[in-house]
């Protein structure tokens, strides 16, 4: 069987192949709450095969979103829905899981397809951003507001109450946001994070906030259910985060219970040079891996069946996290398995479309 179409297992949890589908912000939301929308959009990726379904970054609290249509899980009334949308995804085969996020300096933002642009704090639809250091994202940004030791007691009270809505919506694995220029990722910058307390200057002081959300959310998510965590492995920028303090850091997400390390790169840095090319972010889940022994995750311009395969059969990464592929084709999952001569289980109602 191609390795791509290997089931894995993670903790209690058996995932029937290593497609993963990438957290991929909707902006499709009001007050945080799911909809039909995230219910089709997800669902049609359950239905096309991949083995788990990760939802977008759901905010953990209203000033974490990054825009006002973000999808949020910071109030008990989001359950429902979510609880929805999970159990279609259970009925196809497929798990749920759901990233925990708070947008920091890089929230109050419009929707994409309106301006994408930074909202003043002041104006309708916008608020305080918040983060590490009163340092703005680009000089035409507001800056945001530094968050001190009561602030960050919630931020972590926040992702601890997250997971429990998470689990009683039905999801089976979360992954904490650490990515992308977001509020972990800008704790864990020199770029971004400028403190002279106990969470900033050492790598380990700056890794301080994850690894605090890491042992309260543990507190109340299943010992048996999967915890991952999504990383930048470089800042593509100079006297930024790098792949060696990734694989530093990775080395102490292993003592403190995380399970798979997602590696994407970028995003705490406006303008940095990133060289787009096929798979361009393999190289850094594969040192994580090869250096630390933690299942990763690999992402980043993988679109082909046998180039995902080969990611898997080489050690690269333990699974293949696809997002814009998958927006094109829901189906990627069954045709990849079509052109790697693997046969796998459709969905009654698309037998007879078969190959």
């Amino acid at each position: 069987m191609p390795h791509l179409f290997s089931p894995i297992k993670i903790k209690s949890i058996e995932f029937k192949n290593r497609i993963v589908v990438s957290p991929m912000c909707e902006y499709s939301s009001t007050d945080g709450f799911a909809t039909n929308w995230h219910l089709v959009h997800l669902g049609a990726r359950a239905v096309g095969g991949a083995g788990l379904i990760i939802t977008e970054a759901a905010a953990v609290s209203p000033e974490g979103r990054i825009s006002y249509g973000d999808l949020g899980i910071w109030k008990d009334e989001h359950i429902a829905k979510l609880k929805e949308i999970t159990n279609f995804i259970d009925e196809q085969g497929a798990v749920a899981g759901i990233q925990l996020a708070h947008a920091g300096r890089k929230a109050s933002h419009d929707l994409p397809w309106t301006s994408g642009k930074q909202i003043s704090s002041t104006a309708e639809n916008g608020w305080v951003s918040l983060a590490p250091s009163p340092v703005a994202f680009t000089p035409a940004e507001e800056a945001p507001q530094e968050l001190d030791r009561e602030s960050i007691a919630k931020v972590i009270a926040d992702f601890q109450a997250a997971a429990v809505r998470a689990l009683a919506a039905g999801f089976k694995v979360i992954e904490l946001h650490g990515a992308h220029g977001y509020l972990i990722h800008e704790f864990l910058s020199p770029l971004s994070n400028h403190r002279t307390d106990g969470y900033g200057g050492s790598l380990e002081n700056r890794a301080r906030l994850l690894l605090e959300i890491i042992t309260a959310v543990k507190e109340v998510w299943p010992e048996e259910y999967p915890l991952f965590v999504r990383i930048s492995a470089t800042d593509w920028t100079e006297g930024g985060w790098t792949i060696e303090d990734s694989v530093a850091l990775a080395r102490i997400l292993i003592d403190s219970g995380i399970d798979l390390i997602d590696c994407s790169t970028g995003g705490n840095v406006a303008g940095a040079k990133i060289p787009l090319k096929p798979g361009y972010q393999v190289e850094f889940a594969e040192a994580v891996k090869q250096q630390t022994g933690i299942l990763t995750g690999a992402v980043g311009l993988i679109t082909e069946a046998e180039q995902a395969n080969q990611i898997i059969q080489t050690g690269q990464a333990d699974v293949v996290l696809l997002a814009r592929e998958l927006l094109r084709d829901p189906h990627f999952p069954l045709r990849a398995a079509h052109q790697l001569g693997v046969e796998v289980k459709w969905p009654l109602q698309y037998e007879r479309a078969k190959w």
